[in-house]
C-alpha cells in the first residue's frame, strides 16, 4: 500500500506543478502548504491526500489528468486522453444524435474499406480505432447532455 501512496503523491505533485502552484491555490482554495502536504513524502503527511473535488478542479486546468490517470493505472484500467476536451456542454441531445449517426456512418465506411481484401491491416485497424474513439466521445457527450436534461427535469 505504501507504494500506491507514493505513486499517488508523485502524480499529485505533477498535477499541481502542471497547473502552477499559485493557480492551484486559487482553483482549490487551498494554501501552498496544504497542497505541499498532499504530495509530501514526509512520514507525518503519509496519510494526507488531495480531495477529489480539488483533483477535478486542477485536472480541468491541467494539460493532462495526472491523478486520474494514476488511479486508473493502479486499478489496471486505462484512459483515453483527449486534449481537445470535446465533452463540452454546448449543443444538446438532438445534435448528439446527428453526430452519433455521422460518426457511426464514418466507422462503417472505414470498416467496409478495411475488409474489402479480407484482411484488416495495422493502418486500417488504427483508422478503425480512431473512429471508434470518436464515436465514444459522441456517446459521452450524449450521456452528459441526457444527465443534464434529467437533472433539470427533476427540479
Amino acid at each position: 500500500m505504501a507504494a500506491h501512496h507514493s505513486y499517488l503523491k508523485k502524480h499529485t505533485e505533477a498535477l499541481v506543478k502542471d497547473v502552477g502552484i499559485e493557480a492551484a491555490c486559487q482553483l482549490t482554495g487551498k494554501s501552498k502548504a496544504t497542497l505541499g502536504r498532499y504530495y509530501s513524502d514526509a512520514p507525518e503527511h503519509s496519510d494526507r491526500f488531495i480531495g477529489v473535488d480539488s483533483v477535478a478542479a486542477l485536472e480541468e486546468a491541467a494539460r493532462y489528468p495526472h491523478v486520474t490517470s494514476a488511479l486508473a493505472e493502479l486499478t489496471g484500467s486505462a484512459l483515453s486522453h483527449d486534449p481537445e476536451r470535446r465533452n463540452a456542454p454546448e449543443g444538446g441531445v438532438n445534435s448528439d444524435v446527428i453526430a452519433l449517426s455521422q460518426r457511426f456512418a464514418m466507422l462503417m465506411g472505414e470498416y467496409q474499406q478495411s475488409i474489402e481484401d479480407g484482411v484488416i491491416s495495422i493502418n486500417e485497424a488504427k483508422r478503425l480505432l480512431r473512429e471508434t474513439v470518436a464515436l465514444q466521445r459522441v456517446l459521452i457527450d450524449m450521456k452528459l447532455h441526457l444527465e443534464e436534461e434529467a437533472g433539470q427535469g427533476a427540479s
